[in-house]
């Protein structure tokens, strides 16, 4: 078949792999001049940056991504290392021992920081151990048959009870139900600012899952060598770049063609199907099958057009709220950060008043760093990304789309300042110290996924929110990528496309 991919990052990679290596005819074409998407390592004068994916999950060997890997050819091309983050409150870091004390060490520190909670955290990491149990059968049992399947949908069932009592409440209840003290509760539930999303939004069994405490030690057993859902995570060596080049050189290597700097403008519908695209240019390419990720609104509005979509599905897209932006300051420094940070990467949150932290951001208030923001060294991880002796550095927040006022064009050397003097409060120097640097604003995100609105993670995880699903209602037309039901993330939106390019392959 003749098969049309609209964007190359990794969901229109990772399906254009698995169809180009099955025979069929692949297209992929990217708008903008690189390749990747977020996904995508940046370099000047001599350093490198990636412009997405941090710590990330799946890479570890036997978990998904490392299997798509696999399954591709390629996964040597894509080494990565198992590693962990610091989390820095205000009063307080919590740094891990030299010496392993076992899974529940930052419990231990939590309860002689706040001793009038420590009944509450005990009661709170219960709660997490019997999260943690379900989500690791409900994960078994994605790939479970027959007897098998039966018994660990009974012991799912069972350990359930629990927690069953929870499954409407949100993450802000979850936590007022456990924590008196709000930095507590931060603590738990801060990184939902992540994805601009209100505790108040976020349900709240899903708390534990986005609080892994293999994501603070790496030395706490993880999935797929125990049965627990508690995955590792890792950094991809020598930058993302290498994990795109992978992936995109399956496609290559087997015939298909990524075609960089040219733009889809119709997705063409003729008798109720899917029969190819018009280009920028007005040149056809007719294909058997489209596959368009990026934006819900940019794909199915504007390169389908609301005259081809059922209502239905207008109005599912129009009530999604996306995410937010982010501004991120990659800089290239001439001393060593880890006296201050020991660590390649360390989250800094700054206010516990996280709903009104979202209610501004989604207003146009831009906090300048006031609220928080992560620093992320990839250089101590991957050293060929800084020349020797130097350091690769990030800073980046998340931030308005738009702002309320001025615009990121006007203001982005001012507001790259302020977001690196908010840095220098736990590492200082690093203006002064400064050999390059680069600014990534909305808007240049906005240009990279040729969207209207960034939306840094997709479609952020609202109670209610319901992306639309990879099989569109027009035949031959299949929605991937971090708006479509795969959600966000490069695990999520690699196997996503998996999903769908076997989809394709079997048939469906």
């Amino acid at each position: 078949m003749k098969i049309v991919i609209i964007g190359s990052g990794m969901s229109g990679l990772t399906a254009g792999a698995y169809l180009a290596q099955a025979g069929h005819d692949v297209t992929i074409y990217e708008q903008f001049p690189t390749p990747g998407g977020v996904t995508a390592t940046l370099r000047q004068d001599g350093f490198g940056w990636d412009i997405g994916p941090l710590l990330i999950e799946g890479f570890a060997p036997g978990d998904k991504a490392r299997l798509i890997l696999e399954e591709l050819g390629v996964s040597a091309q894509v080494p990565s290392v198992h590693e962990d983050r610091l989390l820095s409150m205000p009063g307080f870091r919590l740094q891990k021992p030299e010496v392993y004390e076992g899974p529940y060490w930052r419990r231990e520190r939590l309860k002689k920081l706040f001793p009038e909670e420590s009944a509450a955290l005990d009661r709170y990491y219960r709660f997490y151990d019997g999260m943690i149990r379900l989500m690791s059968l409900a994960r078994r049992a994605e790939t479970a048959r027959g007897v098998a399947a039966l018994w660990l949908k009974l012991r799912m069932w069972l350990a359930f009870q629990p927690v069953k009592d929870k499954v409407n409440w949100n993450g802000g209840q979850l936590m007022d139900h456990y924590f008196k003290s709000p930095v507590l509760k931060t603590f738990f539930l801060g990184i939902v600012a992540d994805f601009v999303t209100a505790p108040s939004e976020f349900p709240g069994l899903g708390v534990p899952s986005i609080h892994l405490e293999t994501a603070f030690d790496k030395r706490i057993p993880t999935y797929p060598g125990t049965h627990s859902a508690q995955t590792a995570f890792t950094y991809i060596l020598g930058g993302c770049g290498s994990l795109v080049e992978a992936v995109m050189g399956v496609v290559t290597g087997n015939g298909g063609k990524v075609l960089t700097g040219t733009t889809v403008r119709r997705i063409l519908i003729e008798g109720g199907r899917a029969t190819g695209v018009q280009l920028e240019d007005g040149r056809l390419d007719p294909a058997d099958l489209v596959l368009a990720s990026g934006g819900m609104k940019e794909v199915f509005f504007d390169l389908v057009g609301r005259e081809h979509l059922p209502e239905e599905l207008i109005q599912q897209i129009e009530s999604n709220r996306l995410m937010e932006s982010v501004l991120m300051v990659q800089l290239g420094i001439d001393f060593d950060p880890t006296p201050c940070q020991p660590a390649a990467l360390c989250y800094y949150y700054k206010t516990d008043d996280l709903e009104g932290a979202v209610r501004r951001i989604r207003a146009g208030d831009y906090h300048e760093g006031r609220d928080g923001f992560l620093i992320y060294v990839p250089s101590l991880h991957s050293p060929s990304l800084a020349p020797e002796g130097k350091y690769a550095v990030t800073i980046y927040t998340v931030a308005p789309d738009t702002l309320d006022e001025g615009d990121w064009s006007s203001r982005r050397e001012e507001l790259a300042d302020k977001l690196v003097a908010a840095a220098e409060a736990h590492i200082p120097g690093l203006r002064a110290h400064t050999l390059t640097r680069l600014i990534l604003t909305p808007e240049d995100y906005r240009k990279r996924t040729h969207q209207v609105h960034h939306s840094f993670g997709g479609v952020p995880p609202v109670i209610g929110n319901k992306p639309p699903a990879h099989k569109t209602p027009i035949p031959g037309l299949w929605f991937i990528g971090a708006q479509s039901e795969s959600t966000g993330g490069v695990l999520n939106v690699m196997t996503g496309a998996q999903k769908v390019a076997k989809s394709i392959l079997q048939g469906e």
